[in-house]
């Protein structure tokens, strides 16, 4: 019986699937990395909107460290498959702690040193500012760093430990 990801690359072109296969925890990183984005995306306006208006870096921050939770979980049961290591949530978090620096710089940047906020900019300026610098700018760096950082320090028992043949099983 195949397995549900095998019956998934079924239905994707045959010219796509070695590419896939080949970077399959790039690509499963990745899909973890989008949906905790969205969440953190969901979380963040919902917070600038309602309790934090006026602090839009906690509000970054928080939606940030939700979405790290949830990522911890999926990246260690699907994208790395760790075989679990006792300090490996504490590295997980640590790298994270970074990570949501890394996130929260560049929007810090914007407001704090750039002024691109009220009353010096328009509201909707400072918000696509905000957006900018700290959803798209930061996340990407913010990604960058946490996907090295994974794989040299915490997830460093992953799939590649095991042979050929039961990775692509694994898939």
């Amino acid at each position: 019986m195949p397995s549900p990801t095998q019956r998934v690359l079924a239905r994707v072109p045959a010219g796509v699937r070695p590419f896939l296969v080949r970077h399959r925890e790039l690509v499963k990183f990745l899909l973890v990395g989008g949906t905790c984005f969205a969440l953190t995306m969901v979380i963040n306006l919902s917070l600038k909107l309602t309790v934090l208006e006026h602090k839009p870096v906690v509000a970054l921050t928080v939606a940030t460290v939700i979405a790290t939770a949830l990522s911890y979980v999926l990246n260690r049961q699907w994208s790395f498959r760790a075989k679990g290591r006792q300090r490996e949530m504490v590295l997980f978090f640590g790298v994270s702690a970074v990570a949501i620096a890394v996130n929260d710089l560049p929007l810090i940047i914007s407001r704090y040193a750039l002024n691109l906020r009220e009353p010096e900019v328009s509201a909707l300026t400072q918000e696509f500012a905000d957006f900018f610098s700290g959803m798209i700018v930061g996340t990407f760096l913010a990604m960058l760093f946490r996907f090295w950082a994974m794989r040299q320090w915490v997830f460093v028992q992953r799939a590649a430990a095991r042979p050929e043949q039961e990775r692509q099983e694994a898939y």
